[in-house]
This record gives C-alpha cells, structure tokens and sequence, in this order.
C-alpha cells in the first residue's frame, strides 16, 4: 500500500476525529530496542490521522530531497535535530495526537541502553504501552528488558507490535513465533499483552488501516488497539485523598490546607486522618477572595478546611473518608530508581518524602536489582548503584500513610533524599504489614468508637497548662531511671503540673494478674491501653521499661502505636557515653545531678510544646510534634 492512497484512506477519518470533542486522555509510553521502528511508527501514526500541522509533511519531504536522502516517517516525529544527528532518541518526548474523543500523550521512550533511565522516568508516567520488536530480527535482550522494567513500573496494559513484517514477506510464521516466545516471557512476569500486532510502519501495513498483506491476521490495527486501552478511574471518581500542607491558624479558626489529590468532599463530610486515625467532620471550605465560600471541592484544588473539633493534625497527614483511607505501615514494598552519587546502602538511614510526609527510612530487604543502562539483573545483598532499579523493602522510622501506586500515584509515589541530594524516586507495590500492624488495628476500631465527653484535648492543655504526654525512661539496668522518673513526676506536681509516675509493675497484681510475666507482649499492650486512658484525662504519664521483658525501642513503639498521636517522650540512660547512641528524645550518661536533668527534660517538654509558657493570663502552646 502505498502512502498517498493510506494517507487518502484515513483522511476522512481524520477529519471526524477533529470533529469530535475530547472527553478523556491517556499516557502511553512506546518503547523497544533502538532501530526497531518506534520512530517511524509514530511517524505513521501522526501522519495518518492528521495530526500534523498543515505543511509538515511536505517542509520534511523538501528537506529529505535538498540533503539528498529517501524520505521516512521517522524523521516525521523525531523533530530535534540532535535526534536526527545522533539517529536515536536521546530523551523523552512527550507529543499529543487525538483519536476519536480521547487524546493520546505519547511518552516516546529511549530505547539505547545509554538512555534506559530516562526510558524510566517516562513508563512511570504511563497508563500502557506500546512495545515494538524488529520482525526481522526477533525478540532481542533488549525487548526482554523494557518488558520487565515495565511490568516494574507497573505498567500492565501493553500492546507489542511486530514491526518490519515487509522485510520478512509478511510470514504467518515468523510472527507467530515471536508472538509465541514474547507472550511466555511476559508470562513470566505477570504481564497479558492485550494484543500483539504484525505490522510495517514505513509501508503503513495494519498501523491505521488492516491490509490484504496480512490477510491471515484479523485483530485490530494499532491504531484501533489504543482504543482498547481502558482509561484508569479519574482521579475525581477515587476515593478522597488530601494531603495536609500546613495547619494555619487565624482568628480562633484552624484551617487545615492542601491539595486534594483524588476524589471530592464536601461540607458535612466526616474525615480520618491517617496515620493519626483522628477524624473530626468538615464545618467550612475555605478558600481566598471566594464569596459565597465553595460547599464542596474536588481532586486538583488547593483548598482550606475546618473541622467541627479541635484534634490534632499535623502537616504529612492523609485526610480520607471514613472506611477508604490510605495503608498505615513503618513497612512497604517498592521499585526504587537510584540516581545518587553515592550507592544506595541497606541500613542507612535516608529521608522519604510522600506527598506531603517526611521521614526518615531505610532499606531493609533487597529483592532484586536491575542496571538501567544494560538492564542485567544483579544479586546484591547490600547496595544498589547509581542508574538502577531495585526491588526492595522500607521500613520507615515512623508508622506512614500510603497506597500502592498503581491505585493513587500522588500517594504512591516517593523521593528518597541522601544527605539534602534527592537521590532517587520510586512507585509502591504493596504494603508489608509490620509488628504493629495488629495494635494499629486496635487502636484505629477502639477510637473510631470512642464515646466522647465535652471536654476536649485543648480545653484540657488550657486548663493544666500543658498537654498530655507519655515520658519513658529506657536504658540498661542500675542507671537510675526510676528514680529520675520519681524525681521528674515531684518537680512537675510542685510546678502544677498534671503527672502521674505509672509503673507497669503496678499492674501486675490487678489488670495483668491473669497473666502475670508469662505474657509480655499483652502487658505491654495492656500499659499501652491504660496510658491512653490516662492521657485522654490530660495526663503526663511517667514510666520506665524496667518491669518489660522486651526490647526498650519495641515497647516504645507498642505505646507509641497505642496512646498515637499523644507524644511518647523517650529518655535513654547509660552507665557511660557510648559510641552508638539510640533514636530516643534526650539521652543521658551516668546517673549524675538528677536536678539538672530534670530541668533539661522539662526544658525539652517546653522546646516540644508539650509544657506550656504562661502568656499572661492564658498559656501559649507552640505544639512542635
């Protein structure tokens, strides 16, 4: 077929499909070894629905002939001129064509090894792709590659074109032999391509139009294949995500910003913030200079809120509603692209940024690596080099809220920050449940059904003049702990202050008596319980992990998890100054001048806003948790 009785073919076409207003669109990335066609097949594609601007084709005809050389429909699409003196794509390009009522972003992918990391960068972005293979020439390891880093990205939807079907006769068998040996490779990967497609994009055979070359062939064209792609839920249509910003206070109103990410809400909705599990219901929509105020909002707007109570919430939370929030872990699956000068290393410790969260994490488990550049895998136990992609675990130091990517890409999707350098991003997989998973679980249905009073935590802070808190001494034995918590629990009573010294020994002979110190995790679940009870009163409880037979930092955790987001104040106590200190609030070395201590971990309550420094009549709290 030649290309001036094509191009008349879909002309038509084309111009319906002008016609015809756009309702949706979608990203798709074309990838595929270097000189297997994808250039040439964009090239087509442009052409022959009418994309191109008017004259287009002809100025590229009259350069061809002026330089002498045959013109392609690849020199249609690779329209820089760096592109066309190297011969190969050097970086993503993102074009547009429109097709019936859906516009198609085409994320035109790198497929020389020396640019496989920008191929990355763009099949990130992608809701299916295009995968081309040289009929000619066969599936290639480069092929291979691009399959699995896409079904790494998560990229599912993949039509495979075998391209150059001229340069083989247009052979039934050829085709089915590639199609046959690609299909159990993807296989391997969990990957369905929707169609597989025998194709020439320079004679423009089964690009647009099916032709009577391939008369044994009966699916789409690839052009019709598109079509078939289904659209992923627009982000309005999902459930509610609402990254907190920032918390601003005017007036005696706390407006709570950000950028809704996926779904709606409205005036009246009742929101859970996640990992907080705190949930309040919305009273007003803010927003600047807009009268009458908005009553509802949706996924793309900047927007302020304000809560018919005064919880706690900080910039990092996921508002949510109730029953479809995002997952709660300090643990999750991900495919991480590293781009850092330094190789990222298991067990170091590296900053994550999601949405709106920081924390810092580390890489705990190593699955599987892949070089960006030669696609090779790699088993490594212990690090990952710049321009790879890695299959791996974090656990993060901090319970977080996210959701797998291929649900929510805004909260799906991280930076990892190594030493003030963003150094690499990734997708999430999946969620891996952690120690805490089940007291998460606890506390999420105990609060969610908590019978209120009132009488609020601010009304409370108000009137103690501080806010409630657990104070944990941990360290090794004979270092005093719990006489600095003694200490700590008389000077605070002497200032006013709401304290409680609660020993977890106290409970041994009552609430723990049925089990005794045969059970230790349920002890520490039961102090943890009995702890959010005391500071729902306003309370500052004053422990040590003495009586616990568990590691100090697992039990921390447990009360962490169970009292959230009530502050857990941790003060580590050695015999001496040691080389490696743990993650606590304060640490001290040598049980010396307890008056001196105490004033430092007051000082640190203050510094944290959890003491309060009268202002007047009324104390002032600056709540920096």
């Amino acid at each position: 077929m030649n290309d001036a009785t094509h191009a008349s073919s879909t002309a038509k076409s084309s111009d319906r499909s002008r016609d015809t207003p756009v309702k949706e669109t979608m990203n798709i990335v074309i990838v595929g070894h270097v000189d297997h066609g994808k250039s040439t097949l964009l090239g087509r594609l442009y052409a022959d629905t009418g994309t191109l601007p008017v004259g287009k084709i002809e100025k590229i005809q009259a350069i061809c002939k002026q330089q002498g050389k045959e013109f392609e429909y690849a020199f249609l699409f690779d329209a820089f001129l760096e592109e066309q003196q190297q011969g190969i794509t050097i970086d993503t390009a993102r074009t547009f064509f429109t097709w019936g009522d859906r516009q198609y972003i085409i994320i035109d992918a790198p497929g020389h090894k020396e640019f496989l990391k920008n191929m990355v960068s763009g099949a990130a972005r992608a809701e299916a792709a295009l995968l081309i293979i040289d009929a000619l020439e066969g599936v290639r390891d480069q092929s291979k590659r691009h399959g699995l880093l896409l079904s790494m990205l998560g990229v599912k939807q993949v039509t495979v074109v075998v391209n150059k079907m001229d340069l083989v006769g247009y052979r039934e068998d050829v085709f089915r032999g590639i199609e046959k040996e690609y299909r159990e490779f993807l296989a391997q990967l969990n990957v369905t391509p929707q169609y597989v497609i025998p194709a020439s994009a320079k004679q423009g055979i089964n690009i647009t139009t099916n032709a009577s070359e391939t008369s044994w062939y009966t699916g789409p064209t690839v052009l019709d294949s598109l079509s078939h792609f289904t659209l992923e839920t627009t982000e309005t249509e999902k459930p509610l995500r609402l990254p907190i910003q920032d918390v601003y206070k005017f007036d005696a109103r706390r407006i709570l910003v950000g950028r809704i990410t996926a779904g709606r809400l409205k005036i009246g909705d009742r929101l859970v913030f996640a990992p907080s599990n705190k949930s309040a219901a919305i009273q007003t929509i803010e927003a600047f200079n807009i009268d009458p105020p908005p009553i509802h909002a949706s996924s793309g707007q900047s927007i302020g809120i304000t809560l018919d109570e005064q919880i706690f919430v900080e910039r990092g939370q996921i508002a949510a509603h109730e029953g479809e929030g995002p997952f709660v872990s300090t643990s999750f699956r991900a495919n991480v692209f590293w781009l850092g000068r330094r190789p990222l290393e298991m067990h170091r410790t590296y900053i994550l940024r999601l949405a709106t969260r920081e924390v810092p994490c580390e890489i705990v488990t190593i699955h599987r690596i892949v070089n960006a550049n030669d696609l090779d895998d790699r088993q490594t136990s212990t690090s990952v080099q710049r321009n790879e992609v890695a299959d791996l675990t974090l656990r993060t130091k901090a319970p977080l809220a996210f959701d797998a990517y291929t649900s929510f890409e805004d909260t799906g999707r991280f930076v990892l920050v190594d030493e003030y350098d963003v150094s690499g991003g990734g997708i999430i997989t999946e969620m891996v449940r952690d120690e805490q998973e089940g007291l998460r679980t606890e506390a999420r249905e105990r609060d969610s059904a908590w019978v209120k009073g009132d009488i609020g935590p601010e009304e409370r802070a108000q009137h103690f003049g501080h806010r409630a808190a657990v104070v944990l001494f941990t360290g090794p034995d004979v270092t005093s702990k719990a006489f600095l918590a003694r200490k700590l629990e008389s000077v605070l009573v002497a200032e006013g202050r709401h304290a409680y010294l609660l020993d977890a020994a106290n409970l041994r002979r009552g609430l723990d008596a049925d089990i005794g110190e045969t059970n230790p995790n349920e002890a520490v679940r039961r102090y943890g319980e009995v702890a959010r009870l005391l500071t729902d009163t306003g309370l500052i409880v004053l422990s040590t992990t003495n009586p616990f037979s568990l590691p100090a930092g697992a039990v921390a955790q447990a009360i962490q998890t169970l009292v959230n987001p009530t502050p857990v104040i941790t003060i580590y106590m050695s015999k001496e100054r040691e080389s490696l200190l743990p993650d606590a609030t304060l640490t001290f070395s040598g049980p010396e001048d307890f008056d001196e201590r105490s004033r430092q971990i007051i000082d640190k309550l203050k510094e944290k806003g959890i003491l309060a420094e009268a202002v007047g009549s009324q104390p002032v709290f600056q709540f920096s948790i």
